[in-house]
């Protein structure tokens, strides 16, 4: 495992040791309500779909009367107008599409190929069939889209960093703005539970900081005069006085979200297999059909050019991608479905690529690898006290206090199956900063980070810790310290495992956390590399490195769940967020959610969306092969256009079957 310190900012130690945080994400967004009912856009497509349909109808009912005779002579240009209007209604964004590629060199792609196929069909009088193509492609699309969107509509909206308003000191008393009209210099005060609306520095109060949605430490921050306020901290226990260093536009939130925006802008969107297949498919049908209708007549004496050109004609209606433009956009819309059956919501097809293509895997580690809670990891007693009693005494110190390192210890304690110790009545205080104490059969019990033990000038052993510690003394002697840290979830390792049998080739982590707390994670998961010590836009750099690196194939997926991961989340190409513990920001700039926090899950996402890839691939292949034999009779005048429009229903309909695979 390669190990490598990329610390930005060193946190600030004790006289002889200092403690290393923990970090994680303990944000849980509420599911959100699916939204109902039909959207302007939808509604608009479906309407448009219709007509061209009823106007196709109509066309086609017509031209059937005019064959018959007894009808006027405008009928039979009656049944081409409405043949034209239904051909436009459906098809005008395709041709649309392929013009614009067109000026912008992008000319042999799927949109392309049908505009002339369409078009060509039209000339050989085809027109139903122009009709067809147009209609099937709308029909392809709007599968993929109502997919995608079915996704979007499970995922909450982002998430508000800053809060609305901001409780400034002015005129003698607390005034409400909002957090933009906050200038530096002022006095913010922010209550208990509230965030903070501007970076600053702390002048009264002594409490503690909530930072997890915004670092990822699960550790709170002492919260005294001079340390310092980030927006976004969440005030735990006590009301604070701010003083505002910076205006918020310019605060550490607004910079993540500024972050996350630049992010998405500079991620390159992933190409859709169809896209790139049409980019070799559609000019060798287009010089097929080129040579079929010209050299013929050049080298063969008495062929004629009309007879070879209305067969080339013919050949560009069979090779329209009729069958591809349905089957592939159902491959996805059931590979997208079928994911969220097992709660991995993907938001687009373009996504199911992505991850189809991984070839690198990185994770954050506190909340995603681990389960961003603290349990006991180790007892060191000192002498003359056992693991026992020393879990005890700690528990004893920290009956009334809500921090996760006191909730630790009490659930290990009440994992002995023994009555939690009962201090003496009233005894009980906290030490902001430092620890909390209480009186245990009339002695003084002391459970706290090693500062504490010098403020109380308690002896003991000076040594570097390797982790979260809570050290603890009893009527002035030194008890022992408990190492505490979050463990790897149940599935971790496993999931590396699953996807190293999927051929991914590098799998790292980047994570805010101290070196010690990085390291026994990483090995336990079985990292082939980790960052440690990294901030927000230090996350980003280094995620940029790794999608840098010439040696790296494939695409690289980033795997979090905190505000902090949303930039590198937005900048992968694949990010996938945790659901149920992430935060909001996070869900929202990751392009897969996934439901259960559960790494395993990273691996089955890959996997569906390589089986939905096969799907696509053998639906093309299929359709593929069935075109050329047909293209085949064509070209020597052995296919009609009616056996090409069955042979071209019939691939379509047993592609939509293979395809409808993909759900389960």
């Amino acid at each position: 495992m390669e190990c490598r310190d990329d610390s930005a900012a060193k946190a600030g130690g004790d006289p002889c040791c200092s403690a290393c945080a923990a970090r994680a994400d303990l944000g849980s967004p509420v599911p959100a309500e699916p939204r109902r009912g039909l959207s302007r856009a939808q509604a608009r497509e479906l309407a448009q779909l219709g007509l061209a349909v009823l106007l196709a109808l109509a066309g086609w009912f017509l031209s059937l009367l005019v064959s018959r005779g007894g009808v006027p002579a405008w009928a039979s240009w009656a049944a081409r107008a409405l043949e034209l209007a239904a051909y436009l209604v459906a098809g005008w964004e395709v041709l649309l599409g392929a013009a614009r590629n067109i000026v912008r060199g992008r000319v042999f792609d799927e949109l392309f190929l049908m505009a002339i196929a369409s078009l060509g069909a039209f000339i050989i009088g085809a027109m139903e069939e122009a009709v067809g193509v147009m209609v099937f492609y709308r029909v392809g699309e709007m599968l993929q889209d109502a997919a995608a969107d079915r996704s979007r509509r499970s995922i909450r909206a982002l998430l508000a960093l800053r809060p609305d308003s901001a409780r400034v000191g002015r005129d003698g008393g607390w005034l409400t703005v909002s957090p933009d009209e906050v200038k530096p210099g002022e006095l913010v005060l922010v209550r208990p539970g509230e965030r903070v609306p501007v970076d600053g520095e702390v002048t009264e109060g002594s409490g503690s900081f909530d930072t997890s949605s915004m670092t990822g430490e699960s550790m709170p921050r002492p919260a005294g005069p001079g340390d310092e306020a980030l927006a976004g901290f969440i005030a735990r226990d006590a009301a604070l006085t701010v003083r505002a260093a910076r205006p918020a536009s310019e605060s550490s939130a607004a910079r993540i979200v500024e972050l996350v925006e630049n992010a998405s802008k500079a991620k390159a969107r992933t190409e859709l297999f169809i896209t790139r297949f049409a980019r070799w498919y559609t000019p060798a049908v287009v010089v097929a059909a080129l040579l079929v209708a010209f050299l013929p007549p050049l080298l063969a004496p008495g062929q004629s050019l009309s007879v070879w050109a209305y067969r080339a004609l013919v050949m560009l209606v069979i090779s329209c991608p009729c069958a591809f433009v349905v089957s592939v956009p159902l491959g996805y819309f059931g590979g997208l479905g079928g994911a969220a059956r097992r709660g991995i919501l993907i938001k687009g097809a373009s996504v199911l690529d992505a991850l189809a293509d991984a070839r690198t895997v990185v994770f954050d580690k506190t909340g995603t690898l681990t389960d961003g809670a603290f349990t006991v990891l180790e007892l060191a007693p000192a002498d003359g006290f056992s693991g026992e009693s020393l879990l005890m005494h700690a528990a004893a110190a920290g009956t009334h206090s809500n921090h996760p390192l006191a909730r630790a210890v009490r659930d290990a304690w009440l994992g002995t199956g023994k009555p939690h110790p009962a201090c003496d009545e009233g005894s009980y205080a906290e030490l902001p900063g430092h620890g909390t104490s209480a009186f245990l059969d009339g002695k003084e019990v002391l459970a706290g980070a090693d500062r504490m033990l010098h403020l109380k000038n308690i002896p003991h052993e000076c040594r570097p810790a390797t982790g979260t510690e809570l050290h603890i003394a009893v009527a002035g002697r030194y008890a022992g310290r408990i190492e505490l840290g979050d463990s790897l979830k149940p599935d971790g390792r496993a999931a590396m495992e699953r996807l190293r049998a999927l051929g991914i080739r590098r799998v790292a982590m980047l994570t805010g956390d101290s070196a010690p707390s990085a390291e026994r994670i990483g090995r336990e998961a079985g990292m082939d590399e980790l960052h440690h010590g990294l901030l927000p836009q230090h996350k980003l750099e280094r995620l940029e490195a790794i999608m840098g690196d010439g040696r790296r194939r494939g695409t690289v997926v980033f795997v979090g769940d905190g505000v902090n991961d949303a930039p590198v989340l937005a900048r992968a190409d694949a990010g996938i967020a945790m659901g149920l513990s992430g935060s909001d920001a996070a869900v929202e700039s990751a392009d897969v959610v996934l439901m259960s926090d559960e790494p395993s899950r990273v691996a089955e996402a890959i996997e569906r969306a390589r089986r939905t890839r096969a799907i696509v691939v053998q639906n093309i292949v299929f359709a593929l092969g069935v075109k050329l034999a047909f293209l085949s009779f064509g070209a020597f005048g052995l296919a009609a256009m009616w056996e090409a429009v069955i042979a071209d229903v019939g691939v379509a309909l047993v592609a939509v079957l293979n395809s409808m695979r993909a759900l389960k």
